[in-house]
């Protein structure tokens, strides 16, 4: 596939670098990658990898832009919100560079699609933000014998690596078991210093282009810590663990991360991973209905005072951040219900499970804050 005159005017810088040349552009011209996600890591990533000319760049995604994603997820943009991210992506990317093609897939990664998507493609990269996909993305990686270029932000904190590549460590070498769930808060939960996933995706774009040209040493084996307060790089050594279980097939990774799940058989009672019981959840329809009947629960917000100042229920009756709720019981009372809520959901269920095993009438807001403004008060903000 030789390069054309405008590829060769576009690629002009790195046709002068003797470690890309025209063989190795053309290399790239031919090669594949695979991104999934297409938010802050994501956006930086595909840039790069479209700017360098990488033929075929497949991007895994099935949400949609909104507000809140456009302080770091700088492929989208304003006029984007509502559309698509996987459209979003393809049609900044191709203005980018038309020279290249882009694979959407608008749909989630799953154990079912996971086999199928990714076997088209050299390097797989993970801009995922969650444990369940990290490690079907890691699995998949094995079993297919692709390289993983792996990375994850909280924060002001980084990481970044590259699993199973010539017979390196992959992700279960570094994390044999997930944290336990709700441990490690999301990034809409704990937040991210916008510009930090724009750092850890160019490194992921960087690997992912010295694998494909087959130059320098890559982060295989290697861990790269990044602290944005401090400005400064740790490496820790990754090594094959010996006592890992062979990877031969794909799982239920909501199952293996101990991601909860409501259940009709209980009654309309969501589980909680360690929980001997198990607590109500309402929705915020059904919430605001009862209490215009006059329905006046124990209200507790578990975020922190941070997201409080942002918005919060001026009904609410205690602020108590969720990893608190164990120690501070006293201050909740035992005699009525407790409606507990957080941002969207999760740390709340956290705190019922804590209330329901102290012997109280635990109810999770399903949705959290973020689903009252969106369908009871649309006129409060969101974050």
């Amino acid at each position: 596939m030789p390069l054309t005159n405008d590829e060769i005017a576009r690629y002009s810088r790195h046709l002068i670098l003797p470690e890309v040349g025209m063989e190795g552009q053309a290399r790239l011209k031919q090669s594949s990658v695979l991104c999934i996600g297409t938010g802050g890591l994501g956006s930086p990533l595909l840039l790069y990898l479209a700017a360098a000319g990488v033929g075929r760049i497949g991007i895994v995604d099935f949400d949609v832009v909104d507000a809140s994603n456009l302080q770091r997820q700088v492929i989208h943009g304003t006029r984007s919100m509502g559309v698509r991210k996987v459209i979003s992506a393809r049609e900044r990317m191709l203005d980018v560079n038309p020279f290249i093609r882009v694979d959407i897939y608008d749909a989630a990664f799953t154990s079912a699609n996971a086999l199928g998507i990714a076997a088209e493609y050299d390097v797989v990269v993970d801009g995922t933000d969650n444990f369940q996909t990290r490690y079907l993305v890691n699995d998949a990686c094995v079993l297919l014998g692709k390289p993983n270029v792996y990375g994850s932000i909280f924060r002001f904190e980084g990481q970044a690596s590259v699993f199973n590549y010539r017979g390196g460590p992959n992700y279960r070498d570094l994390y044999a078991e997930p944290p336990p769930p709700g441990l490690v808060p999301s990034c809409a939960e704990g937040g991210v210093l916008g510009v930090l996933p724009g750092i850890i995706g160019t490194i992921q774009a960087t690997e992912a282009l010295k694998i494909l040209l087959g130059i320098g040493t890559t982060l295989s084996g290697r861990l790269l810590l990044f602290d944005a307060l401090t400005m400064k790089f740790r490496e820790l050594k990754l090594e094959r663990d010996p006592a890992s279980p062979p990877i031969t097939a794909l799982i239920d990774y909501d199952q293996f991360c101990g991601v909860p799940k409501a259940s009709a058989d209980h009654g309309g009672r969501e589980e909680h991973p360690g929980s001997t019981g198990a607590f109500r959840r309402m929705t915020t329809t059904d919430v605001a209905g009862r209490r215009a009947e006059g329905w006046r629960p124990f209200v507790l917000d578990v975020r922190s005072a941070a997201e409080a100042a942002i918005v919060r229920f001026p009904w609410a009756d205690a602020l108590i951040p969720h990893s608190e709720v164990a120690a501070r019981l006293a201050e909740i009372p035992k005699d009525r219900e407790v409606l507990v809520h957080c941002k969207l959901g999760g740390r709340s269920a956290q705190a019922c499970a804590v209330l329901t095993e102290a012997g109280y009438d635990a109810v999770n807001l399903e949705g959290g804050i973020v689903a009252w403004a969106r369908d009871v008060e649309p006129g409060m903000p969101t974050y």
